[in-house]
């Protein structure tokens, strides 16, 4: 399994715009980060979770040329809002493309982008087909998926569990129940917005308490906002397996 890390930044991206603050004035590569989304490579298979505005260059950037499905986590528009740019893979491979969704993300999807439910289909419009998700194991080509839903706020959000890799973003609770299904994994991935606590993230240090205790052998924050400092800085006083992620970053993990 590789896991490349198409974005790492918050709603916002970093930098912000109008922001002259060091990070946002950085010239480290690092401490640029588009809106948070990763791609799972299992054999020939590419699986996107979320695609948001950024979604079209995070493709091109990374040279991918299909993908098998895209898997969301919630319905904020800094997640869903890239789904239009789905378009090319039906166009270019004529194809269309699975969508693995709650019933209220799918929600959300329809009211931005109405024009893709409409009984006639619009022309333009992209070709999806959508399976409903819940808080319970499903299959992509294989694969098998497992949702951890965690609370943003007072959002459910699905983290999700491929294997040795578990993926959690936007989530500032986690239940000691779901937390189970995060224990043994190779490789975690949670957000961490900034240092301060926030209403509906992991702070810095709460996640590092939520890594202690679940224990993968490595962990990676991500949606991390241009208040968490710099990378270089932060990366430092991190333990030994922990990293700040960042764009385009590639981790092998064991399946």
């Amino acid at each position: 399994m590789e896991v490349t890390f198409l974005g790492t930044g918050t709603s916002t991206g970093v930098p912000v715009v109008a922001c002259d603050c060091q990070v946002c004035q950085s010239s480290d590569s690092r401490d640029r980060r588009l809106r948070t989304s990763v791609m799972v490579k299992i054999n020939e298979h590419n699986f996107i979770i979320d695609c948001g505005p950024d979604f079209r260059y995070q493709m091109i950037r990374e040279n991918v040329e299909d993908i098998s499905a895209i898997i969301f986590t919630h319905g904020h528009r800094d997640h869903i809002a890239g789904l239009d740019d789905v378009r090319a893979f039906n166009y270019v491979l004529n194809k269309t493309v699975n969508v693995y969704a709650s019933q209220e993300v799918v929600g959300s999807i329809k009211r931005e982008f109405p024009y893709i439910f409409t009984e006639k289909r619009f022309f333009g419009a992209p070709q999806l087909e959508f399976h409903i998700i819940e808080n319970q194991k499903f299959m992509v080509e294989d694969v098998e998926f497992i949702p951890i839903e965690v609370l943003h706020h007072k959002l459910k959000v699905f983290g999700f569990r491929i294997g040795g890799f578990s993926y959690v973003t936007d989530a500032n609770y986690i239940s000691e129940e779901e937390k189970e299904k995060l224990k043994d994994s190779d490789v975690l991935v949670i957000n961490a917005l900034r240092k301060s606590k926030h209403i509906s993230h992991f702070s810095l240090n709460e996640a590092l308490q939520v890594i202690e205790q679940v224990k993968p052998r490595k962990a990676y924050i991500t949606h991390l906002s241009h208040f968490i400092g710099l990378h270089e800085t932060i990366q430092k006083n991190l333990p030994d397996n922990v990293f700040l992620a960042y764009d385009g970053l590639t981790v092998n993990i064991k399946k």
